[in-house]
């Protein structure tokens, strides 16, 4: 069992707070970087000796960072961020020692004299680049249609060279692309049908090229057309099928009940027979004896004018009870367990008491119907708060939302370090963290994913964003359909994104730099700018607390990089959440949590554990 005190949590924390949101799911070692720039300067011709600043006999921290036209992403760390070499009459063939530069997310090699194709492996070596700039040179063959597989490129620059062939319409994958310069050069066929509109300035003086942005229009299809359509073709067919599925899904599987659902929500309380002989079994014991009978009444016999929220695995509905006490009661959605193994997956969920969870109370059984009774929120989600215009996020200060960053973090830990067997979550969101009266975060819904149908658990992630599921899903999710400790953590570190920017997580409202797409996409395209600060909520800034707001920003940032080993486990996002906001005193002295055997810190994400499995 490993134990963490503040000093013992320096070095993690200095590690973490190092990094940032598009880092390389296989961090580059410094040596490589070095190897990356000597193996450049090799390689490439320099008769104008402006490589002269670039000196390896230096020994000191951040050496290459002072050599013309590198960035580093810190002064101090030999890291590479971008190569910018224009205009320094380099010749030779395209240096593949950059592949040595992991990290890198910008290369300019423009107005050079550099000769030979374009290596196709460029973006295995580099995935994360968003900028390519080998204009104004003397670039020979076709261009790569394996470029498609730097999904984060924003600008492709390859006008001025002597390529031929076609534009691969494979670059069509790419979504975030804005440029596509190929201009002056020799190309033919037709121009790929891009995600963003493109001017024609970037297609001109092709002699065989044709088709939009472009006025000439491509007549006659040769071998070259055929192959891109047979390619489209294919492409449709496999659109279509996914969306095939996805209507079958939504329209045929799910759309019904929810259209009769809204048609006549209490429909299903009106079918439940002799509601006054069922008892409601509560795990604390309360004076009088509830019965279902009191639970219709307390909601109006579940009218739809209490319910306080819907989500993938229920509805849930405001109660008060007689004496004035206030209770949430859930409705599951379809459970494929049966009643024995329902009851007792209600009692292993009884014992998970935390003040940072919302403690389960009871259920009832009702024919095919399931409740679960809930203490009730005062204060409702995190979402309403962030996100409702009656509840604006500046409602909320920034000591708040480090309040419900630490305590969030703390339940969570809980979950995944001190409880035995580990729960896993697997639908973290602002939706399933509520706020007590006081502002304490509780997490809701934990340990609930073994109750719907198995192919409920992962699939619906992705199709139903009712409960605010998408823009959570950690992208290993899509390859591998298993829930993990480390999928956890992503979605957690989409939930401290919000509390630090007030975005949204699939709706990010930036009309200043016309982005549009997901919270994380976001966060990483100004953290490769070097503009992370910009993304922090207005709302907060000025308020002399601009270095917290940083800490807690790289803090999410780490717990949302690509691969999942390379994520922090919930046990140490806590402590570093808990270390930045040591000085409001929100510890109670009863923080700690305690380790389970075998829930070291370092989880592996091979560990496929599964809630109660």
């Amino acid at each position: 069992m490993r134990k963490f005190g503040c000093l013992s949590l320096l070095g993690v924390m200095l590690l973490i707070l190092q990094l940032t949101c598009p880092v390389s799911s296989q961090p580059s070692v410094a040596e490589n970087d070095i190897q990356c720039l000597q193996s450049t300067k090799n390689h490439l011709k320099d008769p104008q000796d402006n490589l002269y600043t670039w000196n390896f006999d230096n020994s000191t921290k951040g050496f290459i960072c002072n050599f013309l036209g590198i960035t580093c992403w810190h002064n101090d760390d030999n890291k590479v961020l971008s190569i910018s070499l224009q205009e320094m009459g380099l010749q030779g063939e395209f240096p593949p020692g950059v592949k040595y530069c992991g990290s890198m997310t910008s290369l300019t090699l423009s107005q050079n004299s550099l000769t030979g194709t374009i290596p196709k492996e460029l973006c295995q070596w580099l995935p994360y680049l968003v900028t390519i700039d080998l204009s104004q040179n003397e670039f020979t063959g076709s261009i790569p249609a394996e470029l498609h597989n730097c999904t984060y490129l924003n600008i492709l620059r390859l006008n001025g060279n002597q390529l031929t062939g076609e534009i691969p319409w494979q670059l069509s994958r790419l979504d975030r692309l804005t440029e596509l310069n190929v201009a002056n050069n020799k190309l033919t066929g037709y121009i790929p049908s891009l995600e963003h509109n493109m001017s024609a300035s970037y297609f001109q003086n092709n002699p065989g090229l044709c088709g939009k942005p472009l006025s000439n229009t491509c007549v006659g299809k040769g071998k070259s057309s055929i192959g891109v359509a047979i390619g489209a073709a294919v492409a449709g067919v496999l659109i279509v099928s996914l969306l095939g599925f996805a209507f079958w899904w939504w329209f045929i599987r799910i759309s019904p009940k929810k259209l009769a659902e809204m048609k006549d929500e209490n429909k299903w309380a009106k079918r439940i027979r002799a509601p006054k002989s069922i008892q409601v079994s509560m795990f604390e014991k309360p004076i009088n004896k509830i019965k279902l009978s009191d639970l219709m009444a307390a909601t109006n016999d579940f009218s739809p004018e209490n319910i306080i929220g819907s989500g993938r695995t229920g509805t849930v509905y405001r109660a008060t009870l007689t004496d004035g006490s206030v209770m949430a009661i859930k409705r599951l959605r379809d459970s494929a367990q049966s009643e024995k193994q329902f009851k007792a997956e209600m009692n292993t969920l009884a014992r998970l008491r935390h003040r940072n969870l919302v403690p389960l109370l009871g259920y009832c059984i009702a024919g095919q119907e399931k409740l679960l009774v809930y203490k009730h929120m005062a204060n409702g989600s995190l979402w309403d708060c962030l996100q409702s215009k009656e509840n604006p996020a500046n409602n909320l200060d920034w000591t708040a939302r480090l309040k419900i960053g630490i305590g969030g973090a703390r339940g969570m830990a809980w979950l995944h370090h001190s409880c035995n067997p580990r729960v896993i979550h697997r639908n973290i969101s602002s939706n399933s963290i509520l706020l007590d009266d006081e502002y304490e975060p509780r997490i809701t819904d934990f340990g609930l994913a073994r109750l719907m149908n198995p192919v409920d658990t992962h699939l619906s992630t992705f199709i139903n964003g009712d409960f605010g599921d998408l823009g959570y899903v950690a992208p290993e999710y899509m390859r591998t359909l298993v829930a993990t400790l480390k999928g956890d953590v992503y979605s957690f570190g989409v939930v401290l994104l919000e509390l630090v920017t007030g975005q949204k997580p699939i709706n990010v409202e930036n009309g200043e730099d016309g982005f549009k797409g997901n919270l994380v996409d976001w966060i990483t395209k100004l953290s490769n700018d070097g503009r992370i600060s910009e993304a922090i909520d207005k709302s907060l800034i000025g308020r002399g607390q601009e270095d917290e707001l940083l800490q807690f920003m790289r803090v999410a940032c780490a717990c949302v990089l690509s691969g999942a080993k390379e994520r922090p486990s919930m046990y140490e996002v806590y402590h570093l959440l808990r270390a930045i906001g040591e000085k409001y005193n929100f510890s109670d002295g009863n923080d700690e949590i305690p380790l389970t055997s075998g829930t070291a810190d370092n989880d592996r994400s091979s560990e496929l554990i599964v809630a109660f499995e």
